[in-house]
């Protein structure tokens, strides 16, 4: 949420990369604290991770869907693994037109799926290659227009996937009323999500029943409120534990946690680790890359 960006040539808002098995691997490091939507597209080999407590494999065409705050550990990979990863900005995402439409379908980047991927057509994965290596070229260009030019080339990457998903998911009907009730709580957990935990805050801002505002996440997403709330909360923290040198009383007051204890149970839960055990951890990551 803070801090410097974790790749060079990134300004918070797009990045897209070719990635091989090593710095795939590298990822296991950065997810869980890294606001961005995901989208990779494998080319070549395999990659195995753990998603959500579920083991999921990525083959070729593969199309792989990840939003912010989700625990996933890369396994294992083929040697011969390649994929295009695609990353952006949560709200430069949530602000695309193009996401008023996706929030319509049962399977889109916005909303978490039990199951995030979509196997192409080969066709259709050659297409989608295509499109972002052309979001790579512009990344590293100097064109006059650039910023203008990736966000007209997301939208229309955004497209595509849309296009792709309703060939092969069911769409499931949904009011407009209910899309912006959804897209208006995720526009405001990010500013919020550290004082307020409780669902009447969001629910009054959008100023309909703590009730109502439960019903429509969970039927957008699959998930509660709180859910997302707390998810925001280990993101935060996982972040200060590996980029800062703040202390553990200092996080958890910046996070307005009653005490360390409180933060620690909370922490501890969710990543099966201490915050201690989980700095360390960072540590001894470091010292192996330098």
């Amino acid at each position: 949420m803070f801090g410097a960006m974790p790749m060079d040539n990134w300004d918070g808002k797009m990045y897209c990369i070719e990635t091989d098995a090593a710095k795939t691997f590298r990822s296991n490091e950065t997810q869980g604290y890294l606001s961005a939507y995901t989208f990779t597209l494998v080319t070549q080999g395999w990659l195995t991770f753990i998603y959500n407590g579920k083991v999921l494999t990525l083959n070729a065409d593969d199309l792989y869907f990840y939003s912010p705050g989700l625990s996933v550990t890369i396994v294992s990979a083929s040697e011969n693994y390649r994929a295009i990863c695609l990353l952006a900005d949560e709200h430069t995402t949530i602000d695309m037109p193009t996401v008023r439409d996706l929030v319509g379908i049962a399977c889109l980047p916005v909303v978490q799926l039990h199951e995030p991927k979509l196997t192409l057509p080969h066709a259709t994965a050659l297409h989608l290659a295509s499109r972002m290596r052309e979001i790579i070229a512009y990344l590293h260009s100097d064109h006059l227009y650039r910023q203008e030019t990736l966000r007209m080339l997301y939208a229309l990457f955004l497209l595509d996937v849309q296009n792709a998903q309703q060939r092969v998911i069911v769409q499931r009907p949904m009011t407009r009323r209910v899309e912006d009730i959804f897209i208006g709580f995720i526009r405001l957990l990010p500013a919020h999500f550290a004082r307020h935990r409780n669902i009447a805050f969001y629910a009054g801002r959008l100023n309909i029943s703590p009730v109502y505002l439960s019903r429509v996440v969970r039927q957008v997403s699959g998930r509660t409120v709180v859910d997302y709330v707390n998810q925001m909360l280990l993101m935060e923290a996982s972040f200060l534990l590996r980029t800062t040198s703040m202390g553990i009383a200092q996080i958890a007051d910046r996070l307005n946690f009653a005490d360390a204890s409180s933060f620690s149970k909370f922490f501890s839960r969710r990543k099966v680790m201490s915050p201690w055990q989980f700095r360390a951890g960072a540590d001894t990551f470091g010292s192996r890359c330098q």
